[in-house]
């Protein structure tokens, strides 16, 4: 497997001995408090839509120092059953929205999901750009380690003496408030190391959000056949940055498309990537004859009028009133 490589630069931030996540770091005063508050949520849902009705559960709001969240969340991943629905969040470079959130529809072996959490874990659990986590319906419980590497779980009655016993293990208590570092002024910043320098093993946030969305079965959670921002507000069609990694056939090498194009949700965008990628023009490689054997979109950004100038490198506005492709520019994966 590719592997990932921290930044040494960065230093980690310490306050009356409690350690912060190398990704998020206080900018006024703080006094950390370790400990957790927990509430009762009532059942809600529907058991005839598209999602099945969250029993009645317990939500328990966990703030620990760094040095302990890993072990701590060992032992709380063993509460999962053998299939869960992994989830990821990611602070992406999508103008228009500020989460990726990334959940799996399909349950998934629990072995896939310890496989990227063991593989990746400097990042999930160090990295200010990213949030991750899973759930299961039977029994419930889930659990999610947001970007501040905060812990939020919500459990069934028949996990709650255990959560809390897990909790008391680690000196963790009920708070009346909980003081961490998302309750100041701060920063968020990624933890990996800019590929650079001929170190063809250092993974950007990118590929590593590939591999996981490919491995936990994941699939962004928005509406496909809309286009909104985080207020709600259509935004009707927007420029978009489409990345296809094309495959010539199973377990092959990989070569990428950077296609820059007009689209008005994101299902439009990927076909009109997917046709952009069927006929490469100046592309530095043989196309397959049979065509690919698969097309993938690690990347399906919106950009700005602006950016999307600075992009093409052109001083005009361009018009977004008709769907189409503006550029495609082919690269090979490094060996």
């Amino acid at each position: 497997m590719p592997k990932i490589v921290i930044d040494s630069s960065i230093t980690r931030h310490e306050v009356e001995g409690f350690r912060f996540p190398m990704g998020v770091y206080p900018v006024e005063p703080i006094k950390p408090i370790s400990g957790y508050i927990v509430e009762f949520e009532s059942a809600d849902g529907d058991n005839e839509a598209d999602w099945e009705e969250w029993p009645d559960r317990f939500v328990f709001d966990i703030q620990v120092t760094s040095q302990r969240l890993r072990p701590l969340c060992k032992l709380l991943f063993s509460f999962l059953p053998g299939r869960v629905y992994p989830i990821l969040d990611v602070l992406g470079n999508d103008a228009y929205r500020e989460v990726d959130p990334y959940i799996a529809f399909e349950l998934v072996g629990i072995e896939r999901f310890f496989d990227g959490v063991l593989h990746f874990d400097d990042w999930l659990f160090e990295d200010g750009l990213v949030g991750f986590g899973a759930m299961s319906m039977n029994p419930f419980f889930y659990i999610f380690v947001d970007e501040h590497k905060a812990i939020t779980i919500r459990a069934g009655h028949e996990l709650k003496d255990r959560v809390e016993r897990a909790l008391a293990a680690f000196d963790l208590g009920v708070v009346k408030d909980l003081a961490g570092v998302d309750s100041v002024a701060h920063e968020h910043r990624t933890v990996l190391a800019a590929p650079a320098g001929g170190d063809q093993g250092a993974l950007a946030p990118e590929e590593i959000t590939d591999w996981l969305v490919e491995n936990w079965l994941l699939q962004l959670n928005v509406d496909p056949r809309t286009n909104v921002d985080d207020l709600g507000r259509d935004l009707g069609n927007t420029a978009w940055r489409m990345v296809a990694r094309c495959v010539a056939e199973e377990g092959g090498p990989s070569v990428y498309a950077e296609i820059l194009l007009v689209a008005g949700c994101i299902e439009n965008a990927e076909l009109l990537a997917i046709e952009a990628s069927k006929a490469p023009q100046d592309a530095p490689f043989q196309v397959p004859a049979a065509g690919w054997y698969e097309v993938h979109m690690p990347v399906c950004d919106r950009v700005t009028p602006e950016r999307l100038k600075d992009m093409l490198e052109q001083t005009d506005d361009i018009s977004l009133t008709e769907e189409r492709v503006l550029r495609v520019s082919w690269y090979r994966e490094e060996a």
